[in-house]
């Protein structure tokens, strides 16, 4: 028993003395800064961009790098706004520095004027590794602007809290939305450095399948299999590290009216509905900040508390549809249970229509395995870290 105990403690300690040892590429200033030097600076960042305790734009700032604008993404650049909000552009009021918002509502990308305000792009933001996260879609497009205006982009990579598998199927890309822009499946578990360098070599950045050109700065002491506890929640609606990992399982039900927790402090760990019988867990979502409407809103929902489910069980999870299957046979009743984000969502129109015909979740999951396959060979020459 003594030996069993010693063996655990030590497993804990060097999982703790993993995560501690990792460096994001921001605090590899010795790599990048001299790449900076001399050249007009726009940053796509926003409160995730933390090298150790200090914001990065505070740090670019202190070693004299010559900011000129930031570029923010979905929730604005300090993270607040709800999903899918217009956010409009302003001024930083600590620093002074533009921002120029990728989530004003316009689709076109950024401007010629806005492209004119710098020689190089800086990316540092803190992303969870599924296709329909939308931070790595914005980088894309500014990537794909870069490009164009032959403008550098330095990235300073993160560990990706859920790059320990690969699973969903490859997006359909009839279905491309701001969900989901690339051929990859829903968890292709690789940073942004990676899928940076992959969308490069693969011509996905745009229409004219050019490339910019990409400088990584990787992480230090980093591999697929390493815990990382994110520092900071990376948006308002995924505030721990059990939404983190429930989120390749529970974030399908934005495509129905089940409430997946929006408006609680339970987002992406909890899900029900006021007709969803058989269930004595309740749950009542409110108006917040980060959920301003959320579905179901005022309405108590019969349901599942999923917050339960420990570290181990959370890393050994994939894509489970179980739950969405199980609020589907309770509630529809020949009634309209899905909406067309559900589609946009799975990246694949046939999970649908295989959850209608009563398919489980094994049996679901067992039609993508080839793409998981194929994914995986392709995006190997791009890979930073071990597996």
């Amino acid at each position: 028993m003594k030996r069993l105990l010693f063996l655990l403690v030590t497993l804990v300690l060097t999982g703790l003395q993993a995560t501690a040892q990792v460096k994001t590429g921001d605090e590899r200033t010795d790599l990048y800064l001299p790449l900076l030097n001399g050249k007009r600076v726009a940053l796509f960042s926003n409160h995730t961009g933390l090298a150790g305790k200090q914001h990065v734009l505070d740090l670019l700032l202190q070693n004299k790098v010559n900011v000129t604008a930031i570029f923010s993404p979905e929730h604005g650049f300090r993270g607040k706004a709800d999903a899918g909000e217009h956010v409009s552009s302003s001024v930083d009021p600590v620093t002074g520095v533009p921002i120029l918002s990728m989530y004003d509502g316009n689709k076109k990308g950024p401007s010629d004027e806005s492209m004119s305000k710098f020689d190089v792009l800086v990316v540092d933001i803190q992303d969870v590794g599924l296709r329909y996260y939308t931070y790595y879609i914005t980088m894309i497009q500014l990537m794909g602007s870069c490009a164009d205006k032959d403008k550098e982009v330095v990235l300073l990579d993160r560990p990706n809290p859920n790059g320990h598998y690969v699973d969903g199927p490859i997006l359909d890309m009839s279905l491309k939305s701001g969900v989901g822009g690339l051929p990859i499946p829903i968890v292709h578990g690789m940073t942004l450095g990676e899928l940076a360098q992959m969308a490069n070599g693969e011509g996905w950045i745009n229409e004219k399948k050019n490339c910019c050109k990409l400088t990584v700065i990787p992480c230090a002491n980093y591999t697929h299999q390493t815990f990382y506890n994110l520092p900071v929640a990376p948006s308002p609606n995924l505030p721990n590290m059990t939404a983190i990992y429930l989120y390749a399982s529970t974030c399908y039900f934005e495509g129905t009216d089940v409430s997946l927790g929006r408006g609680t402090d339970k987002p992406f760990q909890q899900y029900g509905h006021p007709d969803m019988g058989g269930y004595a867990y309740c749950f009542t979502p409110t108006s917040r900040d980060g959920a301003k409407t959320p579905p179901q809103m005022d309405n108590r929902c019969w349901g599942v508390d999923l917050s339960g489910l420990t570290t181990q069980e959370l890393r050994a999870k994939r894509i489970d549809l179980s739950y969405v299957i199980d609020a589907y046979h309770r509630i529809h009743n020949g009634k309209p249970f899905f909406t067309n984000f559900f589609n946009l969502l799975t990246g694949k129109r046939e999970i649908q229509q295989m959850i209608e015909k009563g398919m489980t979740a094994q049996e679901i999951s067992a039609t993508w395995k080839a793409d998981v396959e194929k994914f995986k060979k392709q995006r190997k020459p791009y890979l930073l870290y071990a597996e």
